[in-house]
């Protein structure tokens, strides 16, 4: 596994040249990027000369947001849907092939069975094209009780309902984004992660919960930095994830109000010293 740098995740705004700069001044090995700027520029210097920047700045191309809105409407979803081919197959080409995207844990207008099919529909032609491309498809199932608290109809929100999704989509390349607050607030264990395959995770977001606030009030957008609080047991997170090989990046997605007031090279440096610290203290590196 790899330390991967996400500006927009920890509030920073830069262009793909300035971002890659960024994750190398402040000791990242890897870099998430947008597919649509990555695939322009490959479009207008070669896929080689996006290869060779990542390189010049040592760092390996982490995972990527997936570009269709599967949410909206069916006219957006089958738009999204129509550009992708041309985005995986740049992807396919730089050998970037993890991408992922999340999954409300609630509906107040679908049951749970009529939300699975939903789900399943506009998401098995994502999966499809990204198959068809050698691309993992990385879901991430939210886990908070808070955020379903005051709706219809619960959702998937923890890896038993991910598991759910997965068979009901029936591709071979669905996986998941697995976040540690959403592994904690689902109640997830260590043989649950040891029970997944190094295949079946596209990406690890990395992240604390809240000091002082029991794990069913945990608020989702209410997090810290890795190892901040110490809330969550990362240390057995990250051993379970060394245990099953897991070689793919992480990523911190903290929602920290203090990093976003940050300047970007404080705010990256701060994430970066967090995240070797815990990765350290598990005695990976």
């Amino acid at each position: 596994m790899f330390t991967s740098l996400n500006p927009g995740t920890l509030g920073i705004k830069v262009s793909l040249e300035e971002g890659l700069a960024l994750a190398q001044e402040t000791g990242f090995e890897g870099y998430d990027f947008s597919i649509q700027e990555v695939a322009a520029l490959a479009q207008q210097q070669g896929v080689g000369q996006v290869r060779d920047l990542f390189a010049q700045h040592g760092l390996q191309g982490g995972a990527w947001g997936l570009p269709v809105n599967f949410r909206a409407d069916e006219a957006t979803w089958r738009e999204g849907l129509a550009a992708l081919p041309q985005l995986a197959e740049t992807a396919q080409s730089l050998g970037w092939t993890r991408t992922a995207t999340w999954i409300l844990p609630f509906s107040d207008a679908l049951p749970f069975e009529e939300n699975l099919r939903f789900h399943a529909s506009r998401l098995r032609p994502i999966a499809q094209v990204l198959e068809a491309h050698g691309c993992l498809f990385g879901l991430e199932y939210v886990g908070p009780a808070t955020l379903r608290a005051g709706h219809k109809h619960a959702f998937i929100h923890d890896l038993a309902g991910w598991r759910q999704l997965k068979e009901a989509i029936g591709t071979g390349n669905i996986a998941l984004l697995l976040d540690a607050f959403h592994w904690y607030t689902s109640g997830g264990t260590r043989g649950e992660l040891e029970s997944l395959a190094n295949e079946d995770i596209a990406l690890v977001h990395m992240n604390d919960a809240m000091a002082g606030v029991p794990r069913d009030q945990q608020i989702d957008n209410q997090r810290c930095l890795p190892g901040e609080s110490g809330v969550i047991d990362l240390t057995t997170f990250l051993r379970a994830l060394d245990h099953i090989g897991y070689d793919g990046p992480l990523t911190v997605e903290p929602f920290s109000q203090r990093l976003r007031e940050m300047p970007p090279e404080q705010a990256a440096s701060e994430t970066a010293q967090a995240l070797n610290a815990v990765l350290a203290k598990a005695g990976l590196r």
